[in-house]
């Protein structure tokens, strides 16, 4: 966009732009998390994905920066119905000992998308021109949701099925008898206070995971210079900095998802206490991980380009585990009936840890220089273990029945 003069676009408004939407994201997941609860997760996941497209459709069909703005709004509204309905549909679908693998195949689209959306806008906008960058991620959402919202459906009770988990019958019936009183404002209200945030345990998580967002956060949106400024990637070529900052980050959260939900499932089936605890101690164990690989990180040499692409590898194996385990703690400890909920003022927490890895990341490496960066982020890291320890024995919903 920035190379299409006709736009009159520069770099800050590019950045005007991109910034709109965490924004517009973090409040809309809260805010669809605590209103999905008395919705069909499926029609919000498949009427979000088609709503999105059509925004997206609409972005590559404008010209002026103010629409431009609007527009990227609206997708960051939209895109956040997508985790909280996800949520409770794999809350619904999985029982506890086989959801943590499901819920990390889940996680990854995180890193499939982040790897395959530049490869398919990229080559869609240099072949075709910028607006089909836009068109064609649009179409591709369109068709999925519709497929979502045709096929999927919200619970094994829906197609016939008996639920995962059988102490849920009691919970559903309670909601049916009050199903009324369910349909009114007030119930959104007293579902949000009551099972989430009167929950010390969810205060917990969330503070956890703003400190997870903020090296996460950190790291995607900084290492880059970091390897520039300080190690000399440039001099490496130009296909280092790719194989560096996105495959190396991305391929390494895709495995570490993947082993994080496999593992504390293993760790759940063969042992036993709270659920929820068990899975909290892999999250401090990946978090310990975070922390060395961040050390290391810093400590390798400028000229070993392929250690420092294992090194990122590994950061990016650490840093994704807590980011799906956390958001599945936070579903499991509350219930199926406040799901959205939990996961939607998760998720906002999440992103205001997000916002604070930007300009005051930023200003602490202009004052102090990098080695305050990742002081800061290693302090992170520290912060979030401690905040954890308190509920390593912590129970599912269910067990706590």
């Amino acid at each position: 966009m920035v190379a299409t003069p006709n736009l009159g676009l520069d770099i800050t408004s590019i950045g005007v732009i991109t910034s709109i939407f965490p924004i517009c994201y973090g409040c809309s997941k809260f805010v669809s998390g605590v209103v999905g609860d008395m919705l069909s997760p499926a029609i919000m996941l498949g009427g979000g994905l088609m709503a999105t497209g059509v925004v997206n459709i609409a972005f590559g069909a404008s010209s002026t920066l103010p629409l431009f703005c609007i527009l990227w709004a609206m997708n960051g509204i939209l895109q956040g119905f997508g985790a909280p309905s996800c949520a409770k549909i794999l809350t619904s679908w999985f029982a506890a000992q086989e959801r943590g693998t499901y819920w990390g195949m889940w996680n990854i689209a995180h890193n499939l998308g982040g790897f395959a959306a530049p490869i398919l806008a990229g080559t869609a906008a240099r072949t075709f021109g910028w607006s089909f960058g836009l068109w064609a991620p649009g179409v591709i959402a369109v068709v999925v949701g519709v497929i979502i919202v045709s096929t999927l459906r919200d619970s094994p009770e829906d197609r016939g099925f008996p639920p995962v988990e059988v102490k849920d019958v009691p919970a559903r019936s309670n909601e049916a008898s009050s199903s009324g009183d369910q349909k009114s404002s007030n119930a959104l209200i007293r579902n949000l206070f009551r099972n989430v945030l009167s929950n010390p345990f969810i205060w917990g998580l969330a503070f956890t995971y703003f400190c997870v967002y903020v090296v996460r956060q950190g790291i995607t949106s900084w290492s880059i210079f970091y390897l520039i400024k300080e190690k000399g990637v440039l001099d490496a070529g130009s296909a280092a900095v790719p194989f560096v900052r996105v495959s190396g980050l991305e391929l390494g959260g895709l495995v570490g998802s993947l082993l994080a939900g496999r593992m504390s499932d293993w760790y759940i089936a063969n042992s036993s206490g709270g659920a929820v605890g068990k899975r909290i101690q892999v999250v401090i164990l990946y978090l310990v991980g975070v922390a060395i690989s961040l050390l290391a990180f810093r400590a390798v040499p400028s000229g070993l380009a392929s250690l420092q692409a294992v090194i990122v590898f590994m950061i990016g194996f650490f840093l994704y585990g807590p980011q799906m385990l956390i958001g599945l703690c936070g579903a499991e400890i509350v219930g199926r009936r406040s799901v959205g909920a939990s996961e939607g003022f998760l998720g906002w927490v999440a992103y205001l840890g997000a916002a604070n890895a930007g300009v005051p990341l930023s200003l602490l490496v202009q004052q102090y220089g990098w080695d305050a960066f990742f002081a800061a982020l290693l302090s992170a890291s520290a912060i979030g273990v401690l905040l954890l320890l308190p509920i390593t024995g912590a129970k599912s919903y269910l067990q706590s029945k």
